[in-house]
């Protein structure tokens, strides 16, 4: 049964919903500060155990209630093919990356599914007012993602984003946790794929570092690959369209795979034809991905029946 409040106008839904976000995302940055204050004060394996827990279970009640302002809010149909049973562990977690929404979106159909989704982030969203306080205390990595003319100009500076990597997947390994990346590396938009010369019809380019870097330094930890698909109509929403409602359908496909054993300890940097076999394995990927968006957008032939989304999953 659908909410009244999906019968406002789109506009006055959106601010409902700005309101909403933001007395939700302050109610949880106070608690979630003041225990990594802990954290910060105690930076030793003993501490991190016991405090990150709590950590994760305020990030997933701030999920929690930005899900009850979408299911109030929001007339938004949900199409959602292979959603996982609630399960403990360690996940690598993929998806295709076209909005902003993506992040509401997984975080609200993974949802008590998997352990809490930890994101790789743009090194400027540290500067996001609160929110970017909450995820450098949640320990979201933050890559520098250094462009081509300064990878030109000073190589060295690639070992960055690999070092982030490397001190975020050494945390990760103390608590279970889904570990989430945007092998794109950036929002899918017409300009970029056209200046990219991707060679896929939905999506850009994919980038292998991050995934293959955290595949090399703590694989044998995950219990699954999970590759995610998400696409929107009547086309992509920017996030004022997704506050307001506009998004008439969001279609998801989920694949729960094995990790590839092969790519298991994969030293990236320096194992050139191991760095060639993962380039192969994740553009065979891409191409299942770009045909999966045409199931999804209803311009391929429909595989299966979509599954209704379970509006209150099982808690992890």
């Amino acid at each position: 049964m659908r909410s009244p409040l999906t019968y406002l106008p789109a506009p006055v839904r959106g601010g409902i919903a700005i309101v909403a976000l933001a007395v939700n995302t302050v109610l949880c940055s106070l608690p979630l500060f003041a225990f990594a204050l802990l954290k910060l004060l105690f930076p030793f394996a003993w501490m991190r155990r016991r405090v990150d827990p709590v950590l994760n279970a305020i990030a997933r009640t701030w999920v929690a209630g930005n899900s009850l302002w979408m299911r109030l809010l929001h007339p938004t149909r949900w199409d959602v093919q292979g959603l996982p049973a609630p399960r403990r562990g360690w996940f690598l977690v993929n998806c295709n990356h076209q909005s902003w929404a993506d992040i509401f979106v997984l975080q609200h159909l993974l949802h008590g599914r998997l352990p809490m989704l930890k994101f790789f982030l743009k090194q400027e969203l540290i500067y996001v007012p609160v929110i970017g306080l909450a995820w450098w205390a949640l320990d979201f990595p933050f890559m520098k993602r250094h462009g081509k003319e300064a990878l030109r100009r000073d190589p060295a500076k690639r070992a960055d984003d690999h070092e982030a990597t490397l001190r975020a997947c050494r945390k990760f390994a103390l608590v279970p946790t889904s570990v989430m990346n945007f092998a794109e590396g950036t929002r899918f938009t017409a300009e970029k794929h056209a200046q990219t010369a991707s060679p896929y019809r939905h999506l850009l380019k994919p980038k292998a570092g991050a995934l293959a870097l955290t595949l090399g330094a703590m694989g044998g930890k995950f219990d699954a690959f999970v590759d995610v698909t998400i696409a929107y109509q009547p086309g992509i929403p920017g996030f004022w369209d997704f506050l307001c409602g506009r998004v008439k359908q969001v279609a998801v496909h989920i694949d729960q795979l094995p990790v590839p054993p092969e790519f298991i300890g994969l030293d990236y940097a320096g194992d050139s034809q191991g760095r060639k076999r993962f380039g192969r394995w994740l553009n065979a990927l891409w191409e299942k991905k770009d045909a999966r968006m045409d199931v999804l957008l209803g311009t391929a032939p429909v595989e299966t029946g979509p599954q209704e989304f379970a509006a209150e999953p099982a808690e992890v």
